[in-house]
């Protein structure tokens, strides 16, 4: 273990907790590694899959944080891969092909490719000896980023026979912690948490004004010229605002967001790892896997979405221990704008009920097949609480998800389909003429037909998409897949639909008001008279640091009186007919129905919904123009002129 890290690493000593996990790990346990970002944690499982017998898989939430690593460990001469959709065909079945092998120690996923059959059918063929969970607070549904699908992972792990499992993550509260321990059976003792205090960190907390913030921004900037510095901003055209706004100020800086192409946001993200640009103004979708050690300031120009994102995008300041600011210009302005995301993710009632239909009307059938998509548009939920939805219905015993397959194989052949059926004999001829003779070709490309197949021949849709597979790894075709359907057991149909989605409904609402607090709980941490370190790593369950730092705004003595937002005209005064009339007239002329107070919210609070982009909602006057409300006050008002 030693000399791996020296020879192979350069590292003379491991960092706190890195050897208790890799020993645990090597020493065949499930283990946790809960440190601070910018610690050390993906070491945890680097230098394990080395010394592991077999494949290292490794799960993570990210594109970028996949790249990041696979560059360090090529530039450490370490075989590892990724299977990513940016990727080609042939690039994907290359990389399946070093797995088989076994010349690959590592392999990179997002937890989305565990849903597509040919990739499990491949996970199948292989021995792996670890499961790696990159960003593990996911799977909690009470951590701040929860994913649905990192729920099934335990499952996953058991189906393909690995032996153990490695969580890494930088923000888990307690309550996350006793989660993720639970569900992968992960002894008390080798959860390795290192603290969250950060001595080299300096929090600062500066009550400003929503119209003096620009002024204050330029001037904080002006005085640390040339340093890399992050702003973070909620939405993505401030982004683009405030980065023009530094840039006429002489402040170089590009605005970085996921609205950007792929190559744009690859190039921004090059050129400040370079040092070539030395300011970035990102919404969150930057900075994740980001390994620049000298990053000097961050800055929240918006107020952060919880004290865990808070303290994973501060925790990519000063990683080379250097001293760094960490400045929040808070005020409660952006407040609403924050709630407005979380109402957003709550399913209307009736969105519920028509899921609920959907699956009774499967009922027959013993399965159901659906599109996500179609699905979301028709219940009119978004697809990530769609997803939760799903998950929910899971963890109920009402549903088993059985696989998820590309509703559309094609293929091309790429040699004669006379020769690619002279290399076999017997009945495996006979099965390889099936495929061909039933597939419904075009000019180049012919569509697989999986029911002509099973009915004339008995042949089980798994053992074509496996030939299909083993085809186009010899080169003999060109295979394209599309349109992800998900299909699901029913275990249970006799349910009370009405009942159920009150219930449901009410997981959601209380999801909700748990976001909602969270909120709130981080403006709690910005106004408290406490060390602002010590209350941080209070949060995260960390007794262990000083009660006083001596480097926070708190402990220079200045204790943030957070700013009222600016007073806003009273609801009562606004012209309900004006604000509401054409998007009430449109959702009857497209539904036949009058838009219930809950979905007016939405389209006067600019809270997009499938439904909306239907209706093409941003176009119809009134979209948005009360974002800056309370969501709740605009509801009561909705619901008071709907009645009235």
């Amino acid at each position: 273990m030693h000399d791996t890290l020296e020879q192979v690493f350069g590292y003379p000593q491991f960092r706190p907790g890195q050897e208790a996990a890799v020993s645990a790990v090597l020493a065949g346990r499930s283990a946790a590694a809960i440190f601070p970002t910018g610690s050390g944690k993906s070491l945890c499982y680097q230098l394990p899959a080395l010394l592991l017998p077999h494949l290292t898989l490794v799960v993570s939430p990210l594109l970028a944080l996949m790249q990041d690593q696979l560059a360090f460990l090529q530039r450490h001469g370490i075989a590892a891969a990724s299977i990513d959709s940016a990727q080609s065909r042939d690039d994907a079945n290359e990389v399946m092909a070093r797995a088989r092998s076994g010349e690959l120690k590592i392999l990179m996923i997002s937890v989305e490719r565990l849903k597509n059959e040919r990739f499990r059918n491949f996970l199948q063929q292989v021995r792996i000896s670890l499961l790696v969970v990159d960003e593990a607070h996911c799977i909690s549904e009470w951590g701040h980023n929860f994913r649905p699908d990192y729920l099934k992972l335990p499952d996953y792990q058991r189906q393909f026979n690995i032996p153990q499992a490695l969580l890494l993550t930088a923000t888990a509260t307690p309550k996350v912690i006793a989660d993720m321990q639970a569900k992968f059976s992960i002894a008390e003792e080798d959860v390795v948490t290192t603290g969250f205090y950060r001595p080299n960190l300096n929090l600062l907390v500066e009550p400003v004004r929503g119209q003096d913030k620009r002024r204050r921004l330029v001037q904080w900037m002006s005085e640390r010229p040339g340093q890399p510095s992050i702003v973070y901003v909620t939405l993505q055209k401030t982004a683009e605002h405030i980065a023009e706004h530094l840039s006429r100020h002489g402040i170089q800086a590009q605005a970085y967001h996921a609205g950007l192409p792929h190559e744009q946001r690859e190039a921004i993200q090059r050129q400040f790892m370079a040092g070539q640009s030395n300011c970035i103004v990102a919404t969150i979708a930057f900075g994740m896997g980001i390994d620049k050690s000298d990053i000097r300031n961050v800055v929240h120009f918006d107020l952060p979405k919880s004290i865990e994102n808070y303290s994973q995008e501060i925790g990519r300041a000063g990683r080379d221990g250097q001293s760094s600011d960490c400045l929040v210009l808070a005020n409660r302005d952006s407040l609403n704008v924050l709630e407005n995301f979380v109402y957003g993710d709550t399913p209307e009632l009736e969105g519920i009920r028509c899921v609920l239909d959907e699956l009774q009307g499967a009922a027959p059938d013993g399965q159901w097949e659906f599109l996500l998509g179609p699905l979301a548009d028709q219940s009119n939920i978004r697809q990530l609480p769609l997803k939760t939805l799903l998950v929910q219905l899971e963890l109920r015993g009402l549903i088993a998800p059985r696989y998820a397959y590309f509703a559309e194989y094609r293929f091309k052949f790429l040699e004669e389909p006379e020769v690619l059926l002279a290399r076999f004999e017997g009945e495996r001829r006979e099965f390889v003429a099936a495929i061909i003779e039933t597939s419904s070709r075009a000019r180049t490309w012919a569509t697989v037909n999986f029911d002509a197949l099973y009915q004339q021949h008995q042949a089980e849709r798994n053992r074509v998409v496996k030939a299909l597979d083993y085809f186009q790894e010899k080169g003999w075709v060109e295979l394209e897949s599309k349109q992800m359907t998900e299909v699901y057991n029913l275990l249970e149909t006799g349910f009370d639909a009405a009942t159920l989605s009150q219930q449901l409904h009410a997981y959601f609402k209380q999801h909700e008001s748990s976001e909602i607090a969270r909120i709130h709980a981080m403006l709690a941490l910005f106004a408290t008279e406490q060390c602002l370190g010590h209350r941080l790593a209070q949060y995260f369950g960390d007794d262990q640091a000083p009660q006083r730092c001596g480097h926070c705004s708190v402990c220079h003595g200045q204790v943030a009186r957070l700013p009222e937002p600016p007073a806003l005209p009273a609801l009562v005064d606004k012209n309900f007919e004006a604000l509401c009339g054409d998007f009430i007239h449109r959702h009857q002329q497209h539904s036949g129905t009058v838009p219930g107070a809950e979905r007016l919210t939405r389209f006067l609070c600019g809270i997009s919904v499938p439904l909306f982009t239907k209706l093409k909602a941003r176009s119809i006057q009134g979209f948005a123009v009360l974002e800056d409300y309370p969501y709740a006050e605009v509801r009561d008002w909705a619901e008071h002129h709907l009645q009235g």
